[in-house]
């Protein structure tokens, strides 16, 4: 493997680990460029939703030409992630696959196209897509720059699994502490009816769901409430 493929995975590896993802995607399309022969415009495409969204690109081009297929839901960037292959356009020119668009690749100077989907896309569904328009010499993706674009589509992939993963473990930790906060409240408020009505923990916490449901609110507002008017009463 060459000795700037290398750095650029060992560079990647280290920036994926403090960086925000799109500024990990983003040097991703630009290492792509700089490392894979023919691949003169690059972008990420992530489906949201079902709908594709061009999340990050090095050069006008790409962004263009990714948005001609949006609208129709068909192109090599779009079938790529979908299906988590790639797909090339090697003569766009010729193409009948995608006829319209390679129509318009063609007319903006484009030569060849392959899109590399990520990896696993039940998980996060995406693709890079590498456009060839000759000015790196290489009017077509050569078979070993396909392969290279392909672990840069794997790489992408991980770093959004472990995005997603931060993501959901943020989420957790929060409803915890929203629940030991509920937590806390309701057993603030069982405390004060225990007090005031002379009940034990089981009974105050009935008190408590009575009210609730007959009120249609939630019991750490109920609770609350209670806590919140033994203070004022106070």
């Amino acid at each position: 493997m060459p000795l700037a493929l290398e750095a650029a995975f060992v560079e990647l590896g280290r920036i994926a680990a403090d960086q925000p993802l799109t500024a990990v995607l983003r040097r991703v399309a630009d290492l792509v460029v700089q490392t894979v022969p023919g691949a003169d415009d690059v972008s990420v495409t992530l489906l949201r939703r079902g709908r594709p969204v061009t999340v990050v690109f090095h050069g006008d081009l790409a962004a263009d030409l990714d948005e001609r297929q949006y609208p129709l839901g068909y192109g090599p960037s779009v079938v790529a992630a979908q299906s988590g292959t790639t797909v090339r356009i090697d003569d766009t020119g010729t193409d009948d696959v995608f006829p319209g668009f390679s129509a318009t690749a063609a007319r903006r100077g484009v030569c060849g196209v392959v899109s590399a989907g990520l990896p696993d896309p039940d998980r996060r569904p995406g693709s890079i897509t590498a456009y060839c328009s000759g000015r790196s010499g290489h009017p077509v993706l050569p078979p070993q720059a396909q392969r290279t674009l392909e672990r840069f589509a794997a790489f992408a992939a991980v770093a959004l699994g472990n995005a997603a993963a931060l993501a959901e473990a943020g989420e957790r930790v929060e409803n915890l502490q929203i629940a030991l906060q509920s937590r806390a409240v309701i057993e603030q408020a069982k405390g004060v009816l225990m007090a005031r009505r002379g009940i034990d923990a089981d009974e105050a916490f009935t008190v408590l769901s009575t009210w609730s449901q007959h009120g249609n609110r939630k019991l750490r507002v109920v609770a609350e409430e209670v806590v919140a008017g033994a203070v004022v009463g106070s």
